[in-house]
């Protein structure tokens, strides 16, 4: 027997464009996955996955017709409880062989005995029934997983629809899917499974483009001619890899045939959406009037991708210009018509714009702060107009702690109109658009540049790899913008749980974490949290504490995805340093600690120090010369003497590393100090004396990182 290339294909509706591309993946993954668990794939088994519009399908190469017929060994029972005195089965033994369903003759109980298999287990010995389990077919196995398949697809949201109505069985059929299914196909090689789903019956038919296929419907010979065949005849790219790429390189090439350096817009999510929409992708050249490039590019950009997912074209050096392309669906010999009612639709978009635009700048921003009063942020944090107080506080604060006496008058008036143009026409038609219209609309108003750049910077970073405020008001106005976020939502308690973050709390804290690392800011953590707590009065609770630790959950995180060990992370920040900007030179230096032959045995000996203390309680770190009787303690208390100083001074500095590197040197007095001395002698004031020598060791060692926390 040989195996043959599997085709599945489940013909509806058009899918939803976002979850296409996740639909189809899903819809291989899992019928690869319940065929390999019942043993009809083999080693050679390739997926493929297909998924435009109009279709999920899947190629899975190499499967069996049938499954390997696999034996089985069931543990039954111990020897003594399955067989009496005479070595029979026992009652027990045959109902438990009966609920297997075993092929034996239970009126024979000495048979049955002989038919099992004893073999140890454990302390004793224990029967077990051999049997052969026959392989599954394909066609009950495909059946079972395509329902699993089914079952499992990711769908956003079903639908419920009834089947054409059977004249032999009374009443309607529902079925609940992500789209109305209309064609099943289901071959093995040229063999047409005989499957079902969603009330239809497996067949070789499906059908092509809705306007341009060359017949219907279209046939598929055999599983391999799958792809070929529905270009050839449905005029359809079945695969979203191939039609994607297809899309980019003829937006490329449309672009380079406009000429002057211009080209289209870079957005993948737009280019898989539009992937998503169409079955045999035309890029055709549009343009519109050149009078609406006086509206600001941001707003013309997003209004021509969110509506009408088009690729706005950018020239060399960024701007956009008058002309854009679309991805049509259709490829007729003459596309004027297809061409010129895609720039009469766009038309009046554009227009929209312009007029928001336009009404937007006969109002100042400072006239708007008032209405920000009537926009409620949260029912137990208040308006967005007392949002704005409080951040104005908050900045305040960071700006005082910065000690810059010329900031305090941009950053007031940044944090005043930062959330005006949420009241905007524009903004509330593209709310993706706040900060950026409050950057033109505060130019617009005459105010200065680094006002208008704070205005649209207090949001940054918006996520993952933005960048950073352009500007010191901008940086101060966005820390006061999320510390506000986040000291108010932990004050009230409304925190991220699992994969819900409604305030997206954990980007702020990365944003928090950011700013103070990337911008070097001298603010130390703890007093930046404090200061923003007052500027709610009673409305909250103080839960800087706990918001504290979540920000370190966030750096520590972070740290790690940047390829630093979790040893080093959790000694840095075991300490909870309140400078942020000085974390990654603490980690240096302490890779380059951990590095040093020196290393281990340092680190064991401050975790055992570090437990000695915790046992004593609390311990004063003062040595009295003149009860240090051994020599070993003497030896450590004079290189505590001589090294301590250097790396206190190295490690004021800033210099880490060599700080570190300096305190290496204790090792030997260190080790000999454990060897040869009673630290919990019976003496109270040899003991006290001794725990504070270690209390001494333990703080000038853990300046920089706690290093029990390297110790494996």
């Amino acid at each position: 027997m040989t195996t043959k290339n599997l085709l599945v294909e489940l013909f509806v509706e058009e899918l939803p464009p976002k979850a296409l591309q996740k639909l189809g993946d899903a819809f291989a993954g899992v019928l690869f996955e319940q065929l390999q668990a019942q043993g009809l794939t083999s080693a050679d088994t390739v997926t493929t996955a297909y998924a435009s519009p109009r279709r999920l399908a899947a190629h899975i190469s190499h499967i069996w017709l049938k499954a390997e017929d696999k034996p089985v060994q069931v543990k039954l029972m111990p020897v003594a409880v399955g067989l009496d005195a005479q070595g029979h089965a026992t009652p027990a033994l045959l109902k438990k062989l009966a609920a297997l369903g075993a092929d034996i003759d239970p009126t024979d109980p000495a048979a049955v005995a002989a038919s099992l298999h004893r073999a140890p287990d454990g302390k004793a010995e224990a029967l077990f029934y051999h049997s052969l389990v026959t392989g599954a077919t394909l066609d009950v196995g495909l059946q079972k997983a395509l329902d699993e398949a089914i079952a499992k697809l990711p769908i956003p949201k079903v639908m419920t629809y009834q089947l054409e109505r059977d004249c032999e069985l009374p009443g309607w059929s529902s079925v609940h899917f992500v789209r109305p299914a209309h064609g099943l196909v289901a071959l093995h090689g040229s063999t047409v499974v005989p499957v079902k789903a969603l009330g239809l019956q497996a067949g070789h038919t499906t059908q092509g483009h809705r306007f341009e296929a060359a017949v219907s419907p279209v046939v598929i010979t055999d599983a391999d001619s799958y792809a070929a065949t529905l270009a050839r005849d449905g005029a359809v790219i079945a695969s979203f890899t191939k039609r994607r790429a297809d899309i980019a390189r003829q937006l490329a090439a449309a672009a380079e045939r406009i000429g002057n350096g211009v080209r289209p817009i870079e957005d993948a999510a737009l280019l898989d959406e539009v992937t998503a929409l169409v079955e045999r992708p035309n890029v055709l050249v549009c343009e519109f009037e050149k009078e609406f490039l006086d509206v600001p590019q941001e707003c013309l950009i997003l209004t021509m991708k969110a509506n009408q997912k088009y690729f706005p074209l950018l020239d060399a050096a960024g701007k956009l210009t008058h002309q854009f392309l679309v991805v049509s669906n259709i490829s007729p010999d003459d596309a004027s018509a297809v061409v010129q009612g895609n720039e009469r639709v766009v038309r009046p978009r554009l227009a929209d714009a312009k007029f928001f635009f336009d009404q937007d700048r006969k109002k100042t921003l400072a006239s708007r702060v008032e209405g920000l009063g009537k926009v409620v942020y949260h029912n137990k944090l208040g308006t967005q107009g007392e949002r704005v107080q409080r951040v104005r506080a908050i900045a305040h604060a960071i700006a005082g702690q910065l000690g810059d006496t010329a900031l305090p008058q941009w950053i007031d008036q940044a944090a005043l109109l930062a959330k005006t143009d949420l009241v905007t026409d524009m903004v509330g038609e593209f709310p993706e658009l706040q900060g950026i219209m409050g950057r033109y609309y505060a130019l617009n108003d005459g105010l200065s540049a680094d006002v208008a750049d704070a205005i649209e910077d207090h949001y940054k970073p918006r996520f993952a790899g933005d960048t950073l405020p352009r500007n010191q008001t901008g940086v101060v106005v966005a820390l006061a913008d999320k510390l506000e976020t986040l000291v108010g939502m932990f004050g009230i308690g409304n925190l991220p749980t699992g994969d819900r973050d409604p305030f997206a709390l954990r980007r702020h804290a990365l944003g928090v974490i950011r700013m103070l690392v990337e911008k070097d800011l001298p603010l130390e953590l703890g007093t930046l949290l404090a200061s923003a707590v007052p500027a709610f009065g009673d409305k909250i609770t103080d839960a800087t504490p706990a918001l504290a630790d979540f920000i370190y959950d966030r750096l520590a995180g972070a740290l790690r995805e940047q390829g630093y060990r979790a040893q080093e992370v959790d000694a840095v920040l075991a300490l909870r340093p309140q400078r942020l900007a000085e974390v990654a030179k603490r980690l240096e230096a302490v890779r380059a600690f951990a590095a040093l032959p020196e290393a281990p045995a340092l680190a064991a000996a401050n975790k055992r120090v570090g437990n000695i203390l915790k046992k004593a309680g609390e311990v004063d770190a003062h040595v009295n010369a003149a009860l240090l009787q051994e020599q070993a303690e003497q030896d450590l208390f004079a290189a505590l003497q001589r090294f301590v100083p250097e790396a206190n001074a190295q490690f004021d500095a800033g210099d880490y590393t060599t700080s570190l590197q300096t305190l290496a040197v204790l090792r030997a007095p260190v080790d000999a100090f454990f060897d040869d001395v009673m630290v919990n002698a019976e003496e109270m004031d040899l003991r006290l004396n001794r725990q504070g020598l270690l209390k001494t060791l333990h703080e000038a060692m853990n300046r920089v990182a706690d290093l029990s926390r390297l110790a494996a």
